[in-house]
């Protein structure tokens, strides 16, 4: 019987590593994303600032005409 329970102890043991691993790699691509979108929106409101069409940012930046709108604010 103790033989079982350290056989589903070490299943379970290796499944919650697994899931850590992959719960780390979603975090570090939504990190990652997260960079990349305030890279944009930095971008965006340079572009701004120096009076370039949303119509050119919209498409040099790949954001939507709605989040460069929010920056004219």
């Amino acid at each position: 019987m103790q033989e079982k329970y350290k056989t589903v102890a070490a299943i379970s043991k290796s499944e919650e590593v697994a899931r850590l691993r992959e719960r780390a790699k979603f975090n570090e691509a939504s990190a990652l994303a997260n960079a990349r979108c305030k890279e944009r929106l930095a971008i965006a409101e340079r572009l701004i600032k120096r009076g370039v069409p949303i119509e050119e940012i919209v498409e040099d930046t790949g954001l939507t005409h709605k989040e460069v709108g929010g920056l004219r604010g």
